[in-house]
C-alpha cells in the first residue's frame, strides 16, 4: 500500500528520479522474516510499474513475536535475510546505542538516494514490556524477561554514557525528561480537545472533490467523433509495423464495430471508455495477471511487432491532448500488487486505476487487502479510493477454482455506501460504469464482476447510439415483453445467467415471462426496484436466479432488500444450484445437467 501511494505521489510530483518521495516501512522481526507481503513487495521493487526508486526497511528486532522465539519463527540467522533476493544491503545496529542507530539511518537514507534502491536496518533491541498492555511475556520467556527486567532502559543508558563523556549533567537530563513530558502532556490535553470532524472537503491532491451525498449519477456519453477516432487508432500502427495476421484482423473488425455502426463487443466497448477518458485528459492504469493481452486474448492493448518485437500501444497514440495509459502485465501477485494499486488510487484520485485477477478466484489471495483496506479504509481513516477490480466470474463448467470471484463476500462487505458491485451485461453498460468512475465528485471502488465467454457473446453486444446516450442503468428491464399487465411471475438475475435464460425463453416460445437484470447490485437500487415490479401491475411473483450455490452468490444478501420492495400480495422465490462447499463442480457434464435443471425451474409455469 506504501509503494502505491509513494509512486503515486511520485507521478503527481513529476518525480522521474524518484528522490523526492521515499517509502519508508517498519517491520517486526517475526513479520519481515514470515510474512508474504514482504518478499512479495521486495519483488516488486525492481520492476518498472512497479519502481519506487528504493524503500528504507527498518526491522524493529525484538527478537521475539509476539510469543514465539526466534529459532521458531525462521530458518534462518537474521530476520532481515529475506533481503537477499534482491540483494539488498543489511546495517545491523545496537538499538542500545542511539548515536550509531542515527548513524546507519544517515547511510541507508544516502545510500537509497545515490543508487535508489532497497536498504535494510536491522535494529537489535528487545521489547521491555509485553505484547500488549495485557500480555505477561515471562510465562514463555521467563530467562529473556529476567535480563530485560534487570537491564536499564536505552535513556538511562544513553545518559549515563552523555554523563561520563562531560556532555550533559544530571541536572541537564532530568531537565531534558521534564521538557519531552510536558510536551507530551501538552499534545495529548490539544488532541482530547479536538471536536469531531466531518470531512466534507478536500484539500491538496484531492481539492475539488468531496464525500459522496446523495447523487451518485454521472454524465458519461460521449459524442460519436471520439467513439470514430479511437477506433481509428486502433488499426493506426507505425510505418513498417510488422502486425500479428490475426491480430491485424480482429483490430480491423473491431474498428468496423464503431465505423460502420456494428455490434460491438467487449474488448471494444472497453476500449472505447479507456480511449474516451485519455482524450479527457484522465490517465489510466490497468494492471493484472496477463492483462495486455487479456486472460482470455479479448484486450490486446499493445501490439507486439512480429520481427522486431518492439511495442506500440494503440491508445497512446490517439492524438491531441491525451493523457497516459499505463497497461501492464503484474507478476504473478495478488497481496502485494493489489494492495499496490490500492495504495495508487489513494494518493492519485484523477487516475483512473484498475486491477485485474487471471481468474477471479484469484483474489482470495489478496483478501487482507479487500477486507482491511479497500472496504473499510474510507470508513476507519477516511481515506476515499477509486480503484476498480476486474474480476471474471461466471460459471460454464471451467471447476471450482476458475468458476466464481466470490461474489458473495463484496455483497456481504457492503455498508453505508463503501463499495460498488455489478455484475454487467453489456459492453456499454461496462463503458459507463468505467466511465462513471472519474466524472462523480467522489471516489468510490468499484467491483467488476467480469465476463469469460460474454466476451464473444453473440447477445452480449451494445450499438453505437448506447455509448453516445444515455448512461449506467443499475437495472435493466426486459424490452421484449409487450402486455406487461399479463405478466405474473418475473425472473431477476445478474450476469451471466441472464442470456441462458433468454436463449432458452425464445427457444420455447415463452412471452410472458419477463427476464430483468440487476446489474448493479451494490449500493442496491431501491428507487429502480420499486419502479421496475410497479411497472407490472399483476405481478405475483418475483423469482431470483442465480448460477451460485444457494449459500454463494448474491441471493442470501440482498434477499431482504427485494422484500422491502414487495407490493402486497407478490411473493419472493429463488431458482439456483443447491447450496454447496465448494463454488461449482469439476465435471463439464455435471455443470451441464445443473444449468439445465435452474433454467427449466426458472422458465416452468407458475
Amino acid at each position: 500500500v506504501v509503494e502505491g501511494i509513494v509512486r503515486a505521489k511520485q507521478h503527481v510530483f513529476g518525480d522521474a528520479e524518484r528522490r523526492r518521495a521515499i517509502p519508508l516501512l517498519i517491520h517486526g522481526d517475526a513479520a519481515f522474516a514470515a510474512q508474504g507481503v514482504v518478499s512479495e513487495t521486495l519483488m516488486l521493487g525492481g520492476l518498472k510499474a512497479y519502481r519506487t526508486g528504493g524503500t528504507v526497511h527498518v526491522i524493529v528486532n525484538n527478537q521475539v513475536g509476539f510469543t514465539t522465539d526466534s529459532e521458531d519463527g525462521r530458518s534462518t540467522r537474521y530476520a532481515s535475510d529475506i533481503a537477499k533476493i534482491v540483494q539488498a544491503p543489511v546495517f545491523h545496529v545496537n538499538g542500545d546505542d542511539p548515536e550509531a542507530a542515527v548513524h546507519v539511518a544517515e547511510l541507508a537514507v544516502r545510500y537509497r538516494q545515490q543508487f535508489r534502491r532497497d536498504v535494510i536496518i536491522d535494529l537489535v533491541c528487545y521489547r521491555r514490556y509485553g505484547h500488549n498492555e495485557l500480555d505477561d511475556p515471562t510465562f514463555t520467556q521467563p530467562l529473556m524477561y529476567e535480563a530485560i527486567a534487570n537491564h536499564p532502559s536505552n535513556s538511562v543508558v544513553y545518559a549515563a554514557r552523555l554523563g561520563e563523556a562531560g556532555a550533559v549533567s544530571e541536572e541537564d537530563v532530568d531537565a531534558m525528561r521534564a521538557e519531552i513530558r510536558e510536551t507530551l502532556d501538552k499534545a495529548h490535553g490539544a488532541a482530547q480537545q479536538l471536536p469531531h470532524q466531518h470531512l466534507e472537503r478536500l484539500g491538496g491532491i484531492w481539492e475539488g472533490l468531496e464525500t459522496a451525498g446523495e447523487d451518485w449519477s454521472a454524465v458519461t456519453a460521449v459524442k460519436p467523433e471520439t467513439l470514430e477516432a479511437i477506433a481509428r487508432a486502433l488499426v493506426t500502427v507505425p510505418e513498417g509495423f510488422h502486425w500479428h495476421k490475426r491480430l491485424k484482423k480482429l483490430m480491423q473488425e473491431r474498428a468496423a464495430m464503431v465505423l460502420e455502426d456494428g455490434p460491438i463487443d467487449w474488448g471494444c466497448g472497453e476500449a472505447l471508455a479507456i480511449g474516451s477518458l485519455l482524450l479527457e485528459d484522465t490517465k489510466v492504469r490497468l494492471t493484472g495477471q496477463d492483462t495486455v493481452r487479456g486472460t482470455f486474448s479479448h484486450r490486446h492493448a499493445m501490439y507486439t511487432d512480429q520481427e522486431t518485437g518492439e511495442d506500440y500501444v494503440p491508445l497512446n497514440h490517439l492524438g491531441g491532448e491525451q493523457n497516459v495509459f499505463q497497461i501492464v502485465n503484474s507478476p504473478l501477485s495478488e497481496l502485494a500488487a493489489l494492495g499496490f494499486e490500492y495504495g495508487y488510487s489513494t494518493a492519485d484520485p484523477w487516475t483512473l486505476v484498475v486491477w485485474e485477477a487471471q481468474f477471479g478466484d484469484f483474489i482470495n489471495a489478496a483478501q487482507i487487502v479487500i477486507d482491511q483496506f479497500l472496504a473499510s479504509g474510507e470508513s476507519k481513516w477516511r481515506r476515499m479510493s477509486g480503484l476498480v477490480l476486474l474480476l471474471p466470474h461466471g460459471y460454464e463448467g471451467q471447476g471450482p477454482e476458475h468458476s466464481s470471484a466470490r461474489l458473495e463476500r463484496f455483497v456481504e462487505l457492503y455498508a453505508e455506501g463503501n463499495i460498488q458491485v455489478c455484475n454487467l451485461t453489456t459492453p456499454a453498460q461496462f463503458f459507463h460504469v468505467l466511465r462513471r468512475q472519474t466524472k462523480r465528485r467522489f471516489r468510490k471502488p468499484l467491483i467488476v464482476m467480469s465476463p469469460k465467454s460474454l466476451l464473444r457473446h453473440r447477445l452480449a453486444v451494445s450499438r453505437v447510439a448506447e455509448f453516445t446516450g444515455g448512461g449506467f442503468s443499475p437495472v435493466l428491464d426486459d424490452r421484449e415483453i409487450g402486455d406487461r399487465g399479463a405478466v405474473r411471475k418475473l425472473l431477476i438475475c445478474s450476469g451471466k445467467v441472464f442470456y441462458a435464460l433468454l436463449e432458452a425463453r425464445r427457444g420455447r416460445g415463452i412471452e410472458d415471462a419477463p427476464i430483468a437484470r440487476l446489474e448493479q447490485l451494490c449500493p442496491f437500487p431501491d428507487r429502480e426496484i420499486e419502479a421496475l415490479l410497479s411497472s407490472y401491475p399483476n405481478l405475483e411473483r418475483l423469482v431470483w436466479v442465480q448460477e451460485e450455490p444457494e449459500n454463494m452468490g448474491a441471493w442470501r444478501n440482498i434477499r431482504h432488500r427485494f422484500e422491502r420492495h414487495l407490493p402486497d400480495g407478490v411473493t419472493l422465490a429463488y431458482v439456483g444450484r443447491e447450496e454447496a462447499p465448494s463454488p461449482a463442480t469439476g465435471s463439464f457434464g455435471v455443470h451441464g445437467k445443473e444449468e439445465a435443471a435452474l433454467i427449466d425451474a426458472a422458465l416452468a409455469p407458475s
